[in-house]
Order: C-alpha cells, then structure tokens, then sequence
C-alpha cells in the first residue's frame, strides 16, 4: 500500500528530516515556501491552528510565538518526539485515517493548514473531517508543490511519483517515499468534494528566475 509506504519513509527519515530543516538545508524553503506559508496564515490573524502533518514542529513554534494556540498532528512519532522537545504547541500522533473520522482533537480551529502534507491519493476523506473541525469564519490553507513545475519533463497527469531525497544530500534519507502528483483541477475537485470552496490560489515566485516555488491555496467551508 501507498499510505503505509509514505508512512514507513517518515519513519525511517525523521532524524534527516528534522536535521535539515532546522538547519536551514532546502533551498526552496529559503527562498520563499517558508515565508508564503507563514505570511498566508497570519493574514487570517488564528487564534487557534492545527497544523496537520506537522513533522518536527517548525510552523507551531513560529505561531506559538505570536501568541496562536498551536497544535501539531503527525502518524511519525520521532518526528513528534523532536517537535515536543523544542515546544512550541500541543503535538499528538494521529493517523490521516483517523483523524479524518474522529473528534480526537479540541477544536475547532481558526486556521487548519497542510504544509506540504497531503502525499497519498484520497484525500477527500481528511479534507471533510478537516473542513468539520473549523471555526465558522475558519480557513483550511493548503500549501504544495506547483503542478506546473512539479511534473517536470512527466505528463502533466494524476498519478504516483517517488520522492527519493536525493537534492536533500546523499546518505541522510534511508527510503524513498511514493506521494501522489495531482493537476491543478484535480486539486481543486478534490477540495469541492470535501465540501471546501477556493477563496484564493497563490503561487510564491523564485526570486531568482520567477518560476513559481509552489501553490498555496484558501479554502473556506461551502455555504449550506
């Protein structure tokens, strides 16, 4: 199964994970996902977020020092353990599947953001038990690769890629991790699906060339 292949690869990559991210090591990071992302939510002013596939914490400890109420859910619990030890909000080890059809977490939440964080196929499932756990002037913000960038010299089509680390250093990540490439429609039926509604697409720029970095995505609760 896909899930449980991405779910070993963060297992078995937490430390390299962990160790470059706090060192600073992706360029993409630097040059701008990091700011778009933290700029995107401090636009919708949280006191509440739910950071979901937290990894080692980064994004709560930033809110967490504005005075946001953070918590982080991760399946990896080394990840976690790392996120814990440096604070910076509440961190639980949660599944998607289970945190898509429970209320095993307080809410509800300003500001829920996917950073970089939906890898597998079906979605929907999590987006809807996301888009339950909102606050009523909630937001979801899904930040992700671009497609158009994505896809490289591949068909421009849905369907699983592997992510092999190897840009990230050689010998630091142990597995490779499958992650589902979705189009820009696709995305966009995904979110309708799940009861989600696009209030706004950005796409942060390389500063250095003008291609874009990633797509960041708004989406607010469909009006019943």
């Amino acid at each position: 199964m896909k899930d449980e292949a991405i779910t070993r690869s963060w297992l078995a990559n937490a430390d390299a994970w962990t160790h470059i991210v706090r060192s600073d090591g992706i360029e993409s990071r630097r040059l701008g996902t990091n700011a778009a992302v933290v700029a995107a939510i401090a636009e919708l002013n949280p006191a509440t977020l739910l950071d979901v596939g937290c990894g080692e914490g980064w994004l709560c400890r930033t809110f967490s020092e504005r005075g946001v109420a953070c918590t982080g859910v991760d399946a990896s619990p080394p990840l976690l353990a790392a996120a814990r030890e440096a604070g910076g909000g509440n961190f639980e080890v949660i599944d998607y599947a289970t945190l898509a059809g429970s209320n095993v977490l307080p809410g509800p939440f300003d500001v829920i953001v996917c950073n970089f964080a939906l890898l597998g196929e079906d979605i929907v499932p999590l987006l809807a038990g996301l888009r339950r756990r909102l606050s009523p002037t909630g937001r979801l913000v899904v930040h992700t690769v671009h497609p158009w960038v994505a896809c490289g010299d591949g068909d421009y089509a849905d369907g699983w890629r592997s992510e092999t680390f190897a840009a990230f250093g050689a010998g630091r990540f142990k597995e490779a991790m499958p992650w589902f490439f979705r189009t820009l429609p696709r995305w966009v039926s995904d979110l309708g699906a799940a009861g989600l509604v696009v209030e706004s697409l950005r796409e942060p720029p390389d500063p250095n060339t003008g291609r874009p970095l990633s797509l960041l995505v708004v989406a607010a609760p469909r009006a019943t």
